[in-house]
């Protein structure tokens, strides 16, 4: 093999995990090819960000370039159920040094966006691409990567490879290593709306809204001037019940929801047809292999109740690629990467888990969820959970969470506190509350 054909890292993937992790790659220095089977702009439900991307995005020198794409500024989130009571989480909750505003995106033009920024930043692209074939070596030689394009087969060499192949999988079902999590077993029908007019929404513009009734849940995100995506979210069984066609069934439900029907005000459906979902959830105990990582989509998948899932995806795939440039340069030993990576990808995948297990355990009523919670649970710790606080050993609302053991997800492990986003402040915050519970002891 020759040199030019070897690379320190083969990224497969470039939705948002295997873009940030290739960028970050590249940023380090480091010879980066990225493989990506779809062509790019490519549709994808969604997406309402969480205000931690922020500041990831930050990190990643994206954030400013992201504001002047147009898309929809997002304050807050509601949450309302049946009889148009509604409790509304602002981002200003977080307190100082934190962004308190995110977007609401397109995801065909946020993914794109993400993948040119790798590709700016350095790293090689290799799109499209099929039958992508990865051979892992066991001893110290060299990854081999094979992959048709243009009609051609190619074959090149990769110290590190980094998973981020989605719902595919490439390295989880190549070791068996997913594992299904039949406690969230969903399914959603949704459909967009055009012509929305944000004076008929009783709410703020820019928030999302989750709506719920008895039997499911509903969402209303704005992920375009002028646009609504509407989604209905039921148990298998509830859809399977029901009689007459899937369009009547989403009318149904989102109609229980009347701030939603009252923000959708005149607008009217981009296509007549509704569009179905499966929420298959899953995870991996292992993530982390011989110079192999496996980060978002790929490595686990959660209900998106919670808008969770691409803030996940990016922060292991950054995560990732900061490991391998660390043990390369030999700041860190291959086994303190292992632990440290696991640790990290567990404890935020945990956290995302039992917000959203606890959510449907109070049938999807986040308002009664929120009343059960201890007083010492203030809003703070709440509209930063929610905002992506899934490292946070200072936050009253995941200290809750994990105290529920039929919640749990994983094997027993250690949780790693350290934020993805603001380093720097999560730590600071942690130091205080040690030494605050330390003061609070009894001598």
């Amino acid at each position: 093999m020759s040199t030019e054909e070897l690379y320190d890292v083969a990224v497969i993937g470039s939705g948002p995990a295997g873009s940030v992790a290739a960028r970050r790659a590249a940023q380090h220095g480091l010879r980066t090819l990225v493989l990506e089977k779809e062509p790019f702009p490519r549709f994808h439900i969604g997406e309402s960000l969480l205000p931690y991307m922020s500041g990831l995005l930050n990190q990643l020198g994206l954030l400013d370039t992201l504001k002047e794409e147009g898309h929809t500024v997002k304050y807050g989130a509601e949450f309302s159920n049946e009889h148009g009571q509604f409790h509304r989480v602002c981002f200003d909750d977080q307190g100082p040094g934190r962004y308190h505003t995110t977007f609401q995106v397109d995801r065909s033009r946020f993914d794109a966006f993400l993948q040119d920024a790798a590709v700016a930043a350095g790293a090689e692209l290799a799109s499209p691409v099929d039958d992508v074939d990865v051979i892992l070596a066991e001893d110290a030689q060299n990854h081999r990567v094979t992959f048709r394009q243009d009609g051609r087969e190619r074959t090149v060499d990769a110290r590190y490879v980094i998973d981020a192949s989605g719902r595919a999988g490439v390295i989880a079902h190549q070791y068996g290593l997913r594992k299904p999590l039949q406690k969230l077993r969903m399914v959603a029908v949704y459909r967009h709306y055009q012509g929305l007019d944000e004076a008929t929404n009783p709410g703020w513009t820019g928030d999302i809204q989750i709506g719920n009734h008895e039997d499911g849940w509903v969402w209303a995100i704005p992920n375009a001037p002028g646009e609504l995506s509407v989604g209905a979210v039921m148990r298998k069984q509830t859809l399977r019940a029901a009689t007459g066609p899937r369009e009547e069934l989403f009318q149904k439900h989102v109609s229980r929801i009347p701030r939603i029907m009252e923000r959708l005000g005149e607008a009217t459906p981009i296509r007549t047809s509704t569009v179905q979902e499966s929420d298959f959830c899953y995870y991996a105990e292992q993530v982390v292999g011989n110079r192999w990582y496996i980060v978002g989509d790929a490595a686990a998948f959660v209900d998106p109740v919670f808008s969770g899932g691409v803030y996940l995806a990016m922060a292991t795939g950054l995560l990732a690629a900061n490991e391998i440039k660390d043990v390369l340069d030999a700041r860190t030993t291959p086994e303190e990467s292992t632990d440290r990576f696991t640790r990290t990808y567990k404890t935020g995948y945990d956290t995302y888990f039992r917000l959203v297990q606890g959510f449907y355990d109070y049938n999807f009523d986040f308002g009664r969820f929120k009343s059960e919670l201890p007083d010492r649970v203030d809003d703070t710790s709440v509209s930063l959970l929610l905002g992506g606080d899934f490292w946070g050993l200072a936050n009253t609302f995941s200290h809750e969470l994990r105290k529920n053991d039929e919640w749990a997800v994983f094997e027993p492990f250690e949780p790693f506190y350290g934020c993805p986003a603001y380093p720097d402040l999560e730590l600071a915050e942690r130091e205080a509350f040690m030494a605050a519970q330390k003061m609070t002891e009894p001598a």
